[in-house]
C-alpha cells in the first residue's frame, strides 16, 4: 500500500470519527459539502528555507490540506495572489491563527494516549509557550495585536450530558496566564442573569483588550454575548447567532444562521449590523457553512468547505459581505485563513 493510500484511508477515518462529534455540536460533516463545483487542483508547493510564520508582507496563513507529505501543515499565500504557489511550514495544526507577530496552533497529538494542545509561537517561529487544552480542537482566535488568544474544544464529562459532547472555550495572554474557562463567566441573557447548568460558550472575536464577542447556547438556544474580561461577564446583543467574527472595522459581526433541510442543521453566512440590528443572510452561498468565518477586508468573507468526494481535503472561498454576488474560490486545499496585513 502506497503512503498517499495509506494517508487517504487514514483522512477518511479521521473525518468519520470528527463527523461523530460534529454531529452533536454543530451537525454532520456530510451536511456542508460543496457539491455543484469540484475546485481545481493545488498549484505548485515550494518547500520553506523558513516556515511560514516568519513570513513578511501581506498574507494569508492556513492550514494546507492537499493530501500530500505536507497534509495539516502551516502555509501561506501572498494576499495579492491567494492561488498561487504557498509556502509551506513544518509545523502540523489542526487549526491556525495569526498575527504578524503571533500565531497560534491547535494540535491533536496522537499515541497510546491522544493529547490536545495549543501552541503560540513568535515572529520567528520560536514557541512561546505551550499548554494542555481539554478536548478535541475546533476554534482558535488571536486578537489584532496579537495579545490574547482564545480556544475552543469538544469535550466529554458535563454532568448534564447524557451522551455526545460539549465545548470548554478559554481566552489566555499570549505566553502569558489564562482567564479561566468561559462558562463560569457571569451570564446575562435578555437582561436577566441567569445560571443554566446546560451552557456552553464557542466561536471567541475580539474587540480590544477587553471586550470580546462569542456564542453561548443553553435550552435549545444561542445567542451572541458581548464579553467583559474584567468584569467577566458575558451579556447577550443578539440571538441566532453561531461563531461571530467581528469586522475590521468593528462594526458587524459575520456569522453562521442556522436552519433545517431535511431534518438536518443547515448553517448560512450572515452578517449582523451592531448599531442597528440589521440582519443580511448571504444565502448566494448555498453550501452549508461550518466554520468561523475570517474578514478577508471590509467587504468579503471566507471560510472553509469540504471537497465533495475526497475525505479530508478543503477549500478556501470567500463571499461578498453585503450579498450582491456569489462564493468564489480563494485558496484550493486550504483551511482556517487568517489574514495578515503587517
Amino acid at each position: 500500500m502506497s503512503r498517499r493510500t495509506r494517508v487517504s484511508l487514514f483522512l477518511a477515518l479521521v473525518l468519520v470519527v470528527v463527523g461523530g462529534v460534529t454531529a452533536y455540536a454543530v451537525g454532520s460533516a456530510a451536511d456542508y459539502r460543496r457539491t455543484y463545483q469540484r475546485p481545481p487542483s493545488v498549484p505548485t508547493v515550494s518547500d520553506a528555507d523558513e516556515p511560514a510564520g516568519p513570513a513578511s508582507g501581506p498574507r494569508i496563513v492556513f492550514r494546507h490540506t492537499g493530501i500530500d507529505d505536507s497534509y495539516g501543515r502551516v502555509a501561506t499565500v501572498r494576499l495579492d495572489d491567494p492561488s498561487g504557489p504557498r509556502t509551506v511550514s513544518d509545523v502540523s495544526c489542526d487549526r491556525v491563527d495569526a498575527t504578524d507577530e503571533v500565531t497560534a496552533c491547535l494540535r491533536t497529538e496522537r499515541g497510546v494516549v491522544t493529547t490536545y494542545s495549543l501552541t503560540e509561537y513568535d515572529a520567528g517561529w520560536h514557541e512561546l509557550q505551550q499548554v494542555p487544552l481539554p478536548g478535541i480542537p475546533s476554534r482558535a482566535r488571536l486578537s489584532a495585536d496579537g495579545a490574547m488568544v482564545s480556544t475552543t474544544t469538544f469535550v466529554s464529562g458535563h454532568d448534564y450530558l447524557q451522551v455526545g459532547f460539549s465545548t470548554a472555550t478559554e481566552i489566555r495572554d499570549v505566553d502569558g496566564r489564562g482567564h479561566g474557562d468561559l462558562e463560569r463567566f457571569a451570564l446575562v441573557l435578555d437582561g436577566e442573569r441567569v445560571t443554566p447548568r446546560d451552557r456552553n460558550v464557542w466561536g471567541v472575536t475580539f474587540a480590544d483588550e477587553d471586550t470580546f464577542y462569542a456564542t453561548v447556547g443553553t435550552g435549545g438556544r444561542t445567542y451572541l454575548v458581548e464579553g467583559s474580561l474584567d468584569a467577566r461577564t458575558l451579556t447577550s446583543v443578539a440571538d441566532h447567532v453561531e461563531c461571530p467574527s467581528l469586522s475590521p472595522d468593528g462594526t458587524r459581526i459575520a456569522y453562521k444562521e442556522a436552519s433545517t433541510r431535511d431534518g438536518a442543521t443547515w448553517w448560512t453566512p450572515a452578517v449582523l449590523d451592531l448599531a442597528t440590528g440589521e440582519r443580511t443572510v448571504l444565502d448566494a452561498e448555498q453550501a452549508s457553512v461550518d466554520d468561523q468565518v475570517e474578514w478577508l477586508d471590509d467587504d468579503t468573507l471566507l471560510y472553509g468547505l469540504p471537497r465533495e468526494g475526497e475525505a479530508g481535503s478543503t477549500d478556501v472561498w470567500a463571499l461578498d459581505a453585503r450579498g450582491s454576488a456569489g462564493p468564489r474560490l480563494l485558496i484550493p486545499l486550504a483551511w482556517s485563513p487568517a489574514v495578515v496585513r503587517p
